[in-house]
Order: structure tokens, then sequence, then C-alpha cells
């Protein structure tokens, strides 16, 4: 399919009345993938074969007929009405009758819901809750547990989320929605949290989706895996994609084992630039910026598949539960279904700066919060114009009584502040890269395209001052000095700043067309950086250690594991290797030198 054929086929899958986005949803069918990849890939895709993915509630209607009685599960957020009536209509066609029997109808009230989950969501107006200790089951009656099918009807159907609580013996099919269609249906007003009569502000649907929905469904995913028959994508209003799990399994093992790159995704702020509009193809550029792309947050990115031009979507941590070790290798025992590291961009480029901020000690985030990990940050420059600048660090005069002040006074009276009086301003460079452990202040200041390298939690961020701007909606963004001055490490300042959180590239190997760069991080840091610079081709070995990669200078470059598997991958696209692939040899296929940034596990 030619970019023209696609821009058509977006422009008509915005669905503004049940997504509040500007951004197109994942097309169900993409054909003609081009043989030579040249450039950024917005719908990464790993091929399954033939007659894998079938499309449509026709084949699904076939395959339920054929077993009679089975249970249909899957993630919050899916339009079950809208699938039950696909499927329904296929029935009509053949004149059978449908016990259909609805998960939802055995739920707890929503009053009872709200209370069993209120003590994780914080004060009302809140940002952050505590993960829920609760488990799926905990929300719905017993009575879910003693349906039973009538054999009155020839097809028995249990539908929606939590189905699968019912117990019966029968085949399960699951129906998987990604993080980002989620988000967007919770902005329409087209979804409710789980067990929720009503719908709230955005920032609290998110909350309660975050702490309690997601912690729940996921436990409940992970629990039915080995059950599962089938997965469905539903992320498309009008229709269905699915395949059987033997297949989704065979497919996750291969990539556990060679390569792999998640579907990013892209969101506009109040800050944001416009890089990413202008470099990247086939997104929808009627927007006033993109702010950020969510290149490996793996709690909200999904894996894609392929099979006939058909493409189907499930969660990342689907790989995690299947196929952890290959994935984090030595790094499994710690950290278990979590991937630890993130990439993201966050585009200040033609933009304005970013918060003045910082991150949660790990001892906070884990009693506050419920985390295990926290928010340790770099910003790697990917690209910047003469301007770009980083606040880092305090200034070495900064009495924090004094900060605290002028920080409380400008939030009252909007009033904007000298930020310079307490905050380092650095210039920044292409491939500088600056360390950002828990408790730094710190900001991406306008003229940025910031890769940011990070431990994955990724919503924990203390704003302290915000230039006195509205965001998108036109609303003030939250302001969390309190949190903030619980965790800042006023010790960073003066020249220190320059002697721990600015790396200082040294070269470990070197020799004729390459060089091993180390990008050393701070020591609260558990990842590490390096840079592969090279004319030709390097070969790498994975150690047992998961490295995650993206080409940063250069066109393209070509991978291939020890397997066999060859992949290509233009400037500026993350992708994965596995520790389980054991090796791999990247070759610059693109003019001048190449450039690949390796982060991976100390």
């Amino acid at each position: 399919m030619n970019s023209d054929s696609l821009e058509l086929l977006q422009q008509t899958s915005i669905y503004p009345e049940v997504r509040k986005t500007q951004q197109f949803l994942m097309p169900a069918y993409l054909s003609d993938k081009p043989s030579e990849k040249s450039q950024y890939e917005i719908y990464p895709a790993e091929h399954l074969g033939d007659g894998k993915i079938f499309s449509g509630f026709s084949a699904l209607a076939d395959y339920i007929i054929d077993h009679k009685i089975v249970v249909i599960d899957g993630f919050g957020g899916v339009f079950w009405d809208r699938i039950q009536l696909g499927l329904q209509q296929c029935f009509d066609e053949k004149q059978l009758s449908v016990n259909w029997i609805s998960a939802s109808d055995f739920l707890k009230n929503s009053k009872e819901v709200d209370k069993l989950v209120a003590p994780f969501l914080g004060e009302d107006n809140a940002v952050w809750g505590t993960k829920a200790k609760l488990e799926l089951v905990d929300l719905f009656e017993p009575a879910i547990t003693k349906q039973t099918p009538e054999n009155d009807f020839p097809i028995n159907i249990m539908i929606g989320t939590g189905a699968a609580l019912a117990g019966w013996d029968a085949p399960l099919i699951y129906v998987d929605l990604p993080k980002n269609e989620i988000q967007f249906r919770m902005r329409a007003g087209s979804i409710t949290n789980l067990g929720s009569g009503e719908i709230a502000e955005p920032f609290k649907m998110y909350k309660r989706f975050y702490f309690v929905d997601w912690v729940l469904l996921n436990q409940h995913k992970k629990a039915i895996l080995n059950r599962i028959e089938v997965v469905a994508d539903a992320q498309w209003p009008e229709t269905i994609n699915w395949m059987f799990t033997k297949d989704l399994k065979i497919g996750l093992d291969k990539i556990s084992r060679s390569v792999l790159r998640v579907r990013p995704w892209f969101e506009p702020g109040a800050w944001g630039g416009q890089w990413i509009k202008n470099h990247i193809s086939g997104l929808n550029k009627n927007v006033v910026n993109l702010a950020w792309s969510f290149e490996l947050i793996v709690p909200e990115n999904g894996l894609v598949f392929e099979s006939n031009g058909n493409l189907l979507e499930v969660s990342f941590d689907t790989i995690m539960f299947t196929n952890n070790e290959n994935v984090l290798g030595k790094h499994a025992a710690k950290f278990g279904d979590e991937f630890p590291i993130r990439f993201d961009f966050l585009d200040t480029y033609n933009g304005g700066n970013l918060s003045i901020q910082c991150h949660p000690k790990l001892e906070y985030i884990q009693e506050n919060f419920g985390e295990n990990i926290t928010q340790d940050e770099t910003y790697y420059i990917l690209d910047c114009n003469n301007d770009a600048s980083v606040y880092l660090g305090f200034q070495g005069t900064i009495d924090p009584v004094a900060f605290k002040s002028a920080l409380e006074h400008s939030q009252v009276t909007s009033e904007a502040i000298d930020i310079e009086e307490y905050v380092q301003v650095h210039k920044a460079n292409k491939h500088d890269l600056f360390l950002i452990p828990n408790g730094t202040v710190h900001s991406a200041g306008a003229g940025n395209l910031v890769l940011e390298i990070s431990a994955t939690p990724y919503i924990f961020t203390f704003k302290m001052y915000d230039w006195v701007r509205l965001d998108l909606d036109g609303k003030p963004r939250p302001i969390n000095i309190d949190h903030a001055f619980k965790n800042l490490d006023f010790s960073r300042k003066g020249n220190n700043v320059q002697e721990e959180l600015i790396s200082k590239p040294q070269i470990i190997e070197s020799e004729p067309g390459y060089q091993l760069i180390h990008l050393p991080t701070h020591k609260d840091h558990f990842y590490d950086v390096h840079r592969l610079e090279f004319d030709h081709s390097v070969n790498v070995k994975t150690d047992s250690t998961c490295h995650v990669m993206m080409l940063v200078e250069g066109q393209t470059v070509l991978l291939q594991t020890a397997d066999g598997t060859q992949r290509q991958f233009a400037y500026a696209e993350t992708f994965v290797v596995p520790a389980a692939a054991d090796s791999y040899t990247l070759t610059n296929t693109g003019g001048g030198q190449a450039k690949v940034v390796k982060a991976f596990l100390k």
C-alpha cells in the first residue's frame, strides 16, 4: 500500500464518536510492505506466514458454532455490545438461537465497587494512587461461578471482561485492546472504568485504570493465559481480527529469541514541538504539536503481528508472561514480568520547555505508589537547534526554603519566576547524555528532540514550576511541590552537576571504521548506555542481557541475529534484541557512518 492509499484509509479511521484523538486508528489490514525500508515505520509488524490471522466476525462465528459452548473474556474498554451484535448477525443468518450470558451482569453494584477500589485511588483530586491489592474476582458477585450453559440452546456464550471466572469447561476466546485506544475511548466518554457507573474526568479515569483496572486485568490475563485458545484484537469499532493462541505463542517465542519492535503511539502536549510531525510519515499532522512518542513504554505499548495483510495487536506484557526469561536473560529473576527499560521521545523542537520537575526516590515510590522500581532517567539529545538547553541540578547558592517559597508564590499568583536563579541551565548538543537519577531537579528546554532512556515507570513526575501556562484544554496543569520537596536532592548543585550528571563519553573499543563509546550513567541507574559507531558492520554478543537500541545517526541498519533473523531499522526507530538472541550483527545500509545507541542492564 502506497503512502497516498494509507493516508486515504486512515482519514476514515478517527471515529470521533468513540475516540477523542486526532491520531489515526491502526488499520486492520495493510498490504504491500515496502521491499526496501528507508524511513520510520509507525505500524511495525512481525510476519507469521499465511493463514494465521483471520478478519471479521463470520469466521469467528463459525469457530463458535463448531464448539457450541464458548467463553469470550477480555480486557477492559472493549465494546462488548458491538462484538455481540457482530456475532449475532452471523448466527441469525444461520438461524441459530444463542444463550448469551453477560459477565457484566454479575459485577457488584457500582457503589460496592467504588468502595472496594477507593483505598487505592488516593485523594479525590490527587494525580496518583497506589497499585491495587485486589483480584478481579473481588469485583464480582459469587453468582458468576454458578452460571451454566442451557441445553435448550444450540449455542451458549459467556461474554465480557471476567467471563472466565465462570469456570466453564469450554474454549476460551480472549479479546485484547491497546492501552492508547482505551485512553482515547475514555476521553470520548464511550467507556467507563471496570464496575463504574459513570463517566469521570479523564485524569480520574486514567488513575483508576492505571492503579486498579490494569493491575487486576493483567493478573487475570496471566492467570488464564494457558487456557486461551483464540486471541482477538478489538481496537476497530466495526470489525475484529483474531488468531489461534498456538500460532501467537510461536510468534512470541520467535521474537523473544531474535528481535522485536513495539507499535509506537504519539500524543500532543502543552510544551510539544514539531520534530515528530516533520520527520515521521503516516501520522495525522492536523494537530497543534506532538510532544511524546511512546517508543517503548511497555505498560502501554503493544506488539503487532501480520498474516496476509491482516494485523493483530497484543499487549507487550503477553510476551513477558510467556517468554520473560528469553527477553531478560540473567535479569529475569530480578524483574520478573516487568520490562525495566523505557525509550520515548520528548519533542520540544520549536516548542516550549518541559516543567521544572523531579521524580521519586525508590523508597517513596514503593511506599506511596506500590511500584517496584523508580523513575531514574537520562536525556539523550537525538537532535536539537543551536539554542537548545537542558535544565539540570541546582545553582551552588540554592536556598531550599527560598526556592520553595518562590514556587508556592508563583503557584498562587500565576507570576513567572526566574528559574535560573535556582536551577542550572546547560547548552544541549547532539549526542549529549544528561543523567537524571531520582530526586534530581530537571527539565528539557525548548529546541530539543530528547530520546529519554529511562527505567520503565513513567507517570511519577512531580512538577514544581510550569512556566505559568495552561494545558491544551485551557486548564492549569497539576503542580506537586510537596511531593517534590520530599524527594529533591539538594546536594546535586554547583560544580557537582557537571561532574556527576553530565555523561563523559569514553572510547572502550576502537579499530578502523568502528568505535564503541561508553556513555557512563549515574551510580543510581541500574542500566548503562553504549554507542556503536561503525562504517560497515559490527558483531555484538548479548551476554544474556537484553539490549534496547536506536539508530541515532545514519539512514538505516540491517540487524541479523544468530538464528538468521534479519530486520532493517530506520533512523530514530527503537528496537529490542532479547538476551536469548545470543549475538547479532549490525550492518550499515545507509550513507555515512551509523551510530546506534544501546541501553542495557548493569
